[in-house]
């Protein structure tokens, strides 16, 4: 029997991008078996394993438009020189981010989730890839998006946690390890290689780390293509919005719920082709689109 996984992947407000993807899949009548999530995409995961389908999807879509930067990355001059400083390593406390969970999860735990809920996140001291099945949403989901730099770490069940995207960005390795057979991927965004220049040292940070993203991703693509039956909803692309930015997100969310329509009637969902947006790629005429599809690794 077929057992289908959602991974959601990281990406900061680009997190935005997964649920317009997310209301068209539940709307066409998609419904995984498990859930799984690293960073922002864990929030998404975590929010949609305990309110599944249509009426949970909207509500995650009413949730992301109404986040503003400040209720979770409230930093300014003072966050900068206290980063500077020997008292600590990041930027902003995690408050506002644990408070919105908390509004959010309650007290809620993982496997009290309507679906079978996995959020990724990594052991700070050794790098490896920590599987959070059991526990405390809001501690689990605060470690997976605890982003190095941006904010401190998580203490969880012994361990310091810090950002799964920093291990496994998008877990379709843990999918298959979990017994997946069928795994639907929502990623979030990915370097274009006719952006602009980045600005700022943040966007310089994101734009090196998209490129090992998508690198890593199709990687393991064609690695796991005789394990599962592997399908990516197709990033948007071009794409010039910081993953800071969450003045946005409404945009993202309509943008990624058109071009999910069109993909699910187009027979997406039957295709194992690597979308072209996660290959380098320009958009004159002489070069591939980003929306040609390339296709995955012959089964080994």
């Amino acid at each position: 029997m077929d057992k289908t996984a959602f991974v959601f992947a990281g990406g900061g407000s680009l997190g935005a991008i997964q649920v317009g993807m997310l209301r068209e899949l539940v709307a066409w009548g998609v419904t995984p078996d498990i859930v799984i999530g690293a960073s922002a995409g864990a929030i998404n995961g975590a929010y949609f394993a305990c309110n599944p389908g249509v009426a949970g999807a909207g509500r995650l879509d009413q949730l992301w438009r109404g986040i503003r930067r400040a209720d979770i990355m409230p930093w300014g001059w003072r966050s900068v020189f206290g980063m500077v400083g020997r008292s600590r390593g990041h930027l902003v406390e995690s408050a506002g981010l644990r408070a919105l969970l908390a509004r959010n999860f309650g007290s809620r735990r993982l496997e009290a989730a309507d679906l079978p809920l996995h959020v990724v996140a990594t052991d700070m001291n050794s790098g490896d890839e920590v599987l959070l099945s059991h526990g405390n949403i809001v501690d689990a989901v605060l470690a997976s998006a605890a982003i190095p730099g941006v904010f401190p770490p998580v203490q969880f069940e012994g361990r310091t946690l810090i950002d799964g995207g920093v291990a496994n960005n998008t877990p379709v390795s843990t999918a298959v390890a979990l017994g997946a057979t069928r795994v639907i991927v929502l990623p979030a965004g990915f370097t274009c290689a006719e952006r602009r220049a980045p600005r700022g040292a943040l966007e310089h940070a994101f734009n090196a780390l998209s490129l090992l993203v998508a690198r890593q991703l199709v990687h393991d693509l064609q690695h796991f293509a005789d394990r599962a039956y592997i399908s990516v909803v197709p990033p948007l692309c071009p794409l010039d919005i910081s993953p800071y930015d969450y003045t946005r997100c409404g945009e993202l969310i309509d943008r990624a719920a058109a071009t999910t329509a069109q993909w699910l009637q187009g027979k997406g969902l039957e295709s194992r082709h690597v979308p072209g947006a996660l290959h380098v790629h320009s958009h004159d005429d002489a070069s591939p689109s980003c929306s040609t599809d390339i296709p995955a690794a012959a089964p080994h």
